[in-house]
């Protein structure tokens, strides 16, 4: 048994326990009923809650969720539209998100799959220095993708500061008033 205020008030039965916390406008709370014998402690369960509560609210800000954002290209993307979705996917990566890169081919295009594949692998290359792919390059039906996650972030050396110019003695020539 654990008074409120933290101490220890040993073994006592489970009426007294009730007794004694009822008195103090409290309640009796049990937080280990596995152990011989348990352990109970005098609190105010609201309370308790609410601090739980407030804890859970104060992780929930500090996590990131990370979302799977998705860019199409077809087989014969011009070299401006590849431009322009590269630069979406680098966003998308800066910002902390996972990139699914999609080549979806329709009719004939299905009888060249190493045309989708060049292009996510140049889109792989390209990309080495922000991003890596968790996945290679893989076909399912009419689709092939791959799944490219931020890589971290690199710790560069500390840029050395300007050496601070020693003050120059300055010769002017003294004020002459007459």
């Amino acid at each position: 048994m654990i008074d409120e205020t933290g101490q220890q008030l040993g073994i006592m039965p489970p009426p007294q326990a009730l007794a004694l916390a009822r008195q103090k406008n409290l309640d009796l709370v049990e937080i280990s009923p596995t152990a011989v014998p348990p352990v109970c402690r005098i609190m105010d369960f609201g309370k308790y809650q609410y601090q739980e509560q407030k804890r859970t609210r104060e992780a929930k800000k500090h996590q990131k969720v990370i979302l799977v954002k998705e860019i199409k290209f077809r087989p014969k993307v011009d070299g401006h539209d590849y431009e322009f979705k590269k630069k979406h996917i680098e966003r998308f990566l800066a910002d902390g998100d996972k990139v699914k890169a999609t080549i979806f081919f329709r009719g004939r295009e299905m009888a060249h799959p190493e045309i989708g594949r060049r292009i996510l692998e140049r889109l792989i290359a390209e990309l080495g220095d922000v991003a890596m792919a968790e996945t290679m390059p893989r076909q399912e039906g009419n689709q092939m993708h791959v799944i490219l996650t931020g890589r971290a972030a690199r710790k560069s050396a500390p840029k050395p500061k300007p050496a601070e110019a020693a003050p120059q003695a300055t010769t002017s020539a003294p004020d002459v008033t007459e």
